[in-house]
């Protein structure tokens, strides 16, 4: 056994096992990340639960959330009546039964002694609204300008519907906002000329009467769709009148085939993936967050590889070899293990409080006091992510220099190549495989914190995107949605934060798949440069 120890065989199989454990559970808690979030837009079959409790007979319709099993002596310490209960556990259901308005909640907990009958509820229709969540009942008729008519046309007015929709919400988003865009203009120049003259008088007045006639229109629109209805039987039997402007989905989960279901679920994965989300961040879509934490990876990456690579060159081919620059390297090393919220206190002292207001000052003073730059925004997020994956990138330049030999040096050189032509056309592209590892690694960390960004940029709801078609174009002093901020934001500050568990999971699971995405990328290229530089290295 001894000997067995000493040829070394144990450490390796200690090794190759803690590196299969570690796998195992990474890939595990992406399949269970997978599971939770995608399943959520699969369409689950709706049960009618006939429920008596105490002589009290009651119908609930909705999905089954969750099964648990619950001691009875903890429901006899509740208070509950379990005499005619048997064995030591029951069933918990949580049932998803919609209709937040009605309820209260969406959610009913039921026991299983209590349920006398379950079936799945034929012709239930599950409706995804604009407010209060999603709607459970059984369609009775459309209300088209006042007057019923078949359910054969529901189709048709939800396409219309849609379609006035997406109208009005293009409306306000171009014509609506370059329109304010004017008026602030127009309110500066009247603040720098201290006075209104009579040209500014005269298109202020043009201002508003396109600003009266573009509302006008608006109303309009809301008009041809706001008197139609969709009546719905409740589990109550009560008939409920849904306007057909609040609803923005409609689909029978019972009568949904395999191929049906798929269709289903790819559809609600799409708008989830293109859609702005709704109901403080508890429905809709992450479209703004998915492209607020891409910029703003990439605006990162855009400072912190310069920055990185010129502060790792100095530091191996300048430098001395001697105390002071052995300081630096430590300091360099310490920034890497300084807490993430610190860099956040850093970058809003500095950035935001400093240099975004000296920038106010000098360029945006008719603003004055309504900050431009002087408030939190993606440029100073990108900023201060790139201070801290900057360790990063500089040891792994170093390493990466410092494996190319000093005869490739020495060779360039004595063929009369400068020190500045020999970095920039040997050293560097022989380097650039070991800089693209450092920025791997960068976009790895940056793309998934969150603490700092809390402090200097991100937010629950960002108006606009920092990216648009009005000049100029890209927006660096907008504020974004960032989606490690949009975890926390609903799995800890949502009002309700049950029904919106299965979007932590499905965020999540896109958080983790957009930095995989953006590494695949990098490796990508930085697999090009290896193969690209490679005669340089014999």
């Amino acid at each position: 056994m001894g000997k067995w120890f000493k040829t070394g065989t144990p450490w390796i199989w200690l090794t190759a096992g803690a590196v299969s454990l570690s796998l195992l559970a990474v890939l595990g808690l992406l399949l269970l990340i997978g599971w939770k979030g995608l399943s959520f837009f699969w369409p689950a079959p709706v049960y009618q639960f006939n429920i008596e409790q105490n002589g009290h007979h009651s119908t609930v319709i909705g999905e089954i959330y969750e099964r648990q099993s619950v001691p009875i002596r903890q429901l006899t310490e509740a208070d509950i009546d379990t005499s005619g209960f048997s064995g030591d556990s029951v069933v918990r259901y949580v049932i998803k039964s919609g209709n937040r308005e009605l309820l209260g909640s969406d959610f009913v907990t039921v026991l299983d002694p209590y349920i006398i009958s379950q079936a799945p509820a034929a012709g239930v229709a599950v409706i995804d609204r604009l407010k209060n969540g999603r709607f459970y009942g059984f369609p009775v008729k459309l209300i088209d300008d006042g007057l019923p008519i078949p359910l054969s046309n529901l189709a048709d007015h939800l396409t219309h519907t849609q379609a006035i929709r997406e109208q009005i919400r293009t409306l306000e988003q171009n014509e609506l906002s370059v329109l304010n865009r004017q008026f602030k203009q127009l309110r500066r120049q009247v603040e720098r000329d201290n006075g209104e003259a009579e040209s500014t008088v005269a298109e202020h007045t043009s201002l508003e009467q396109q600003f009266t006639t573009l509302e006008q229109k608006i109303v309009q629109l809301r008009q041809q769709i706001a008197h139609d209805a969709l009546v719905i039987r409740v589990m109550t039997g009560q008939e409920i009148t849904l306007p057909l402007d609040q609803v923005l989905d409609l689909w029978y989960p019972n009568e949904l085939g395999t191929w049906g279901k798929l269709s289903h679920w790819l559809h609600q994965l799409g708008k989830f993936v293109s859609e702005a989300p709704r109901e403080a961040n508890t429905e809709g879509g992450v479209f703004p967050a998915i492209f607020g934490t891409v910029l703003m990876v990439l605006l990162m990456s855009v400072i912190v590889t310069p920055l990185g690579v010129m502060a790792a060159v100095y530091l191996h081919e300048y430098a001395g070899k001697n105390m002071f620059t052995k300081l630096i390297r430590i300091a360099v090393i310490n920034l890497a293990g300084v807490p993430s919220i610190v860099y956040g206190v850093f970058g809003l002292g500095f950035f935001v409080y400093m240099v975004g207001a000296q920038i106010d000052d000098l360029f945006f003073s008719t603003q004055l006091p309504a900050p431009t730059f002087g408030t939190p925004g993606i440029l100073w997020s990108a900023l201060t992510l790139a201070i801290l994956t900057l360790p990063v990138v500089i040891v792994s330049t170093e390493e990466g220099l410092a494996r190319i030999p000093h005869s490739i040096r020495h060779g360039s050189l004595a063929l009369g190549a400068t020190q500045a032509e020999t970095l920039w056309r040997i050293v560097l592209p022989m380097a650039s495989p070991a800089i693209m590892t450092g920025l791997i690694l960068a976009v790895a960390r940056a793309a998934g914190e969150v603490a700092p960004l809390m402090l200097v940029g991100a937010v629950k709801i960002a108006p606009s995107l920092p990216l648009d078609t009005h000049f100029p174009y890209l927006h660096l002093d907008r504020k974004f949605m960032h989606l490690g901020y949009h975890i926390y934001d609903v799995g800890f500050q949502s009002p309700n934060v049950e029904a919106a568990r299965p979007l932590v999971y499905a965020t999540s699971f896109l958080l983790v798949t957009v930095i995989v995405g953006l590494n695949l990328t990098a490796i990508g290229i930085r697999n090009h440069l290896r193969e690209k530089f490679r005669s340089l290295e014999q």
